[in-house]
């Protein structure tokens, strides 16, 4: 009969027998799993001759000997001999040590599991009815896939004194485009904070305990002060739970990312940040606008479009080889468009205004900068929308050299 247990290896000896290409990948779990690993065998691979000559490992090159178990909390052995493999777990034995035999899993004392790790949850995976290594490897990468989808419940069920907060970039809107980590967090949360844009789909996927908080800020409209959200992720953490602020795009692109991480670390509070695909890149992207592209465009500016240019997004404007994107423009763009034109931008300047991008709404507006504003108010251009400047944003762009010749373009 077989029993599953959770071994702590810290600064503990294993042994492990046989110096092939077997051990070498066991041994790299071991290590991982902070064990001392002593490898006895009279030849080694390349990569654990490197681990002994860095003394990482230690290595006795030579035949296996009984007493090399001595002061051992675990062995491995893989030898590539069924006579050796087998001196080895009864030597193992004797001395009530559990013994993996890798040549044959039935005839050892223990198995390594199939493994797969989602933030401080470890799953193993083995049979019951004999060792059957590819069978535990495709029950435990079923396991992998759906908690990457975030669909096994990984919540604690007991509160620390102090949780923690997980800024969380949720990309330009689709579920799909979310991050591992970022699902697996969300899988683990008791309070989602989240904005209106975003992935907000996935929070019909989260249980119904899941406190969920909207503060979902607007253009020119902020129902919830940044300051009241800093407080609420606090307050919650403070109170043990798991906190994930959810945004969409990435959280330290124009996300207030950092004064929230501010505020968490000024209240003691643990906070880590998960990148997302920003819009900026994200949205473009959808509408077949490549931010930059070998021979058009090598600089790339991210710019808020309600601020006033400055000087040097004015300076981009002019630049043939350079992209400007604006984000939350669409209010300002007359404003925007007024101050280009006067720096010296060229009217002829493409222009792409990509609205409502990653969505079934979506839709591109293709423009020049002298047409910009009265094309926006014709389409009646609304948020939420991404605003390019630049010669990559022109519709003929990413059309083959074939195609272009043959239509007369370029």
């Amino acid at each position: 009969m077989i029993a599953l247990a959770g071994l702590d290896l810290t600064d503990r000896l294993v042994v492990c027998v046989g110096g092939g290409s077997v051990a070498e990948r066991r041994i790299a779990r071991l290590r991982a799993a902070g064990a001392r690993v002593r490898v006895v065998a009279p030849e080694a691979t390349d990569g654990l001759c490197a681990l002994a000559a860095s003394g990482d490992i230690e290595w006795l090159a030579r035949p296996f000997e009984a007493s090399d178990l001595d002061d051992a909390w675990f062995c491995h052995t893989a030898t590539g001999s069924a006579s050796v493999d087998a001196l080895v777990v009864d030597a193992a034995e004797a001395r009530r040590v559990w013994c993996v035999n890798a040549g044959h899993g039935g005839k050892g004392t223990a198995r390594l599991a199939a493994e797969t790790t989602s933030g401080d949850v470890m799953v193993g995976v083995v049979s019951t009815a004999g060792a059957d290594p590819r069978r535990s490897v495709a029950v435990r990468d079923a396991i992998a896939q759906r908690l990457a989808e975030g669909a096994l419940p990984l919540r604690r069920r007991r509160r620390t004194p102090v949780g923690g907060v997980a800024l969380v970039g949720g990309g330009p809107g689709p579920i799909d485009l979310l991050t591992v980590r970022a699902r697996a967090l969300l899988a683990e949360a008791d309070v989602v904070v989240h904005d209106r844009l975003g992935p907000t789909g996935i929070l019909a996927e989260l249980g119904d305990d899941v406190e969920l908080i909207d503060v979902g800020k607007r253009p020119q409209h902020h129902p919830v002060p940044q300051h009241e959200i800093n407080e609420i992720i606090v307050d919650r953490a403070a109170k043990g739970m798991r906190v994930v602020r959810l945004k969409g795009g990435d959280p330290f692109v124009y996300g207030r990312g950092g004064e929230e991480v501010i505020a968490c670390r000024a209240a003691g509070i643990p906070v880590e940040v998960v990148p997302g695909i920003s819009s900026a890149i994200a949205v473009p992207s959808a509408a077949g606008v490549p931010v930059t592209h070998r021979g058009v465009a090598g600089t790339l500016h991210v710019v808020n479009g309600q601020d006033a240019p400055t000087e040097a997004t004015l300076a981009a404007l002019r630049d043939d080889t350079a992209t400007v994107v604006a984000l939350m423009g669409v209010s300002a763009l007359p404003r925007f468009v007024a101050a280009a034109r006067a720096a010296g931008a060229p009217d002829t300047r493409p222009v792409a205004f990509v609205e409502n991008g990653h969505t079934p709404a979506q839709r591109t507006i293709r423009t020049t900068l002298g047409t910009a504003i009265q094309d926006a108010e014709t389409h009646r251009l609304a948020n939420p929308a991404v605003l390019v400047f630049g010669e990559v944003a022109r519709a003929d762009l990413l059309l083959p050299v074939a195609a272009l010749q043959g239509e007369g373009i370029g």
